[in-house]
């Protein structure tokens, strides 16, 4: 069974090398729609493969963090990285152009991993990351599975060369969290949310 929960942020960003002048060249934004897709062949003890309510907590705050922020691609050119930093309380930088392509395999790296990383106390079974969807327009998007996440050949995800600015961080439940993710630290579901 697949089930899916639906995120939604604001976001700026310039893609370069595109062949749209527009976005290559100018800084512009999206309303972005994000979709996770887990699927499981078990339901817990609510009959659910994963409580939507789980979802609103750390996966929610990570997708939260690219809200009302300028992505920035760490290729991009020194000084337009410097001064988007310096003109923009919050900032993420990436490793790979912020194409939808490549937000839906960071997503996926990210919440991959975080999953992965979650104890879960109601018996959820074999839950994993389906795909991750995102749509920068209504009549467009990108869908990411895992072999598209982690494939070297589209760009190396290294969770230590994304970095969050400490306005990011600070507005995060646990401002430790993208460190606790890359540090390979547990979380644990609560009984209840």
């Amino acid at each position: 069974m697949i089930i899916r929960k639906l995120f939604k942020f604001e976001n700026a960003h310039i893609v370069r090398g595109c062949s749209s002048i527009k976005c290559r060249s100018s800084i512009h934004g999206h309303s972005y729609r994000v979709e996770l897709l887990f699927e499981s062949n078990f339901l817990d003890n609510g009959q659910m493969v994963y409580d939507f309510g789980l979802m609103k907590q750390n996966m929610k705050d990570i997708i939260d963090g690219f809200d009302h922020a300028i992505t920035i691609w760490s290729g991009d050119d020194k000084e337009y990285i410097t001064d988007m930093k310096k003109h923009s309380a919050r900032w993420v930088e990436v490793p790979l152009s912020p194409s939808a392509e490549q937000f839906s395999r960071i997503f996926f790296v990210l919440i991959d991993r975080l999953l992965k990383l979650t104890s879960t106390v109601n018996g959820e079974r074999e839950v994993k990351l389906h795909s991750v969807i995102v749509h920068e327009t209504a009549t467009g998007y990108a869908e990411a599975f895992k072999e598209d996440a982690y494939s070297d050949i589209m760009g190396k995800i290294d969770l230590n060369e994304i970095l969050f600015s400490l306005e990011i961080q600070n507005s995060w439940q646990d401002s430790k969290l993208f460190e606790k993710i890359k540090n390979g630290e547990n979380f644990i579901n609560p009984k209840s949310v």
